[in-house]
């Protein structure tokens, strides 16, 4: 019911942000249908079919990430895609699932809270995906297989000191990895923490998703009577910046609900 209710909020909330599109309402409504049916035939897979399924998946999806890397699709100055003909696809969304699954696959039998063994061959079976990923490059998804591999050893009852350990490490990584990153990818950063930098430039996007939320107060200016959203100010309004369209047609109050 909450899955539902979540759905329909945003098919509304699609049609006023798309610019009362019938055509993207549609096409939004067949993948939430799509996506559905698909929740609902994996639930009824027992869970011993899961785990006898985890590190074939997880070592198919490896292969096709080091396949995009010496043959993949360049787009948009990105190596992402492998185009098989009839389909083209990125593999890193493979291992969104992929890597928790094969994370718990190894965990399953062995004692908790995982030993340090354990746990150095965890990190390298999350980090193997995570750089192939993140040199193509995609930070975004690479940090989200990342967290889908981490959380699954966190939920195994992960010791104390070895959380510690890994925050330390993470923390003396921060100037390693910052180095490393492309200029479009720290701009992103630095606009994060002060958009007013650039304001007709790399920051606007934020300022003007901040005018929209700010403009909505507490109850909103009502459906399909945004001033940011439907007078195109708010860039990407139907899809990155959705958050924004809701928090002017229907406030804060609106916001908290959803």
């Amino acid at each position: 019911i909450g899955v539902l209710a979540v759905c329909t909020a945003g098919l509304v909330v699609l049609f006023s942000a798309g610019g009362e599109d019938v055509g993207v309402f549609l096409r939004q409504a067949t993948r939430v249908a799509i996506g559905l049916a698909v929740l609902v035939a994996a639930a009824q897979v027992p869970p011993r079919v899961l785990r006898a399924l985890a590190p074939w998946v997880y070592a198919g999806g490896v292969m096709l990430l080091v396949a995009v890397a010496l043959v993949g699709e360049i787009s948009m100055g990105a190596q992402r895609w492998l185009d098989l003909g009839v389909v083209r696809f990125q593999p890193s969304e493979i291992m969104k699932i992929a890597v928790p699954l094969a994370c718990a696959w190894f965990l399953q039998e062995r004692p908790l809270p995982p030993s340090l063994g354990t746990l150095l061959v965890l990190a390298v079976a999350i980090m193997v995906p995570v750089l192939l990923i993140a040199e193509q490059p995609d930070l975004g998804t690479s940090l989200l297989v990342a967290a889908g591999g981490v959380l699954v050893v966190l939920l195994a009852g992960l010791q104390l000191r070895y959380i510690l350990g890994l925050g330390a490490v993470v923390g003396a990584a921060i100037p390693v990895v910052w180095a490393r990153l492309h200029d479009y990818q720290r701009q992103r950063v630095l606009t994060f923490l002060n958009p007013q930098e650039d304001p007709l430039g790399a920051g606007y996007h934020t300022i003007q998703s901040q005018i929209a939320i700010g403009s909505g107060g507490l109850f909103g200016k009502g459906y399909m009577n945004g001033s940011q959203a439907q007078l195109e100010f708010l860039p990407e309004r139907s899809t990155d910046f959705i958050f924004a369209v809701i928090g002017e047609e229907w406030g804060l109050v609106g916001l908290a609900v959803l």
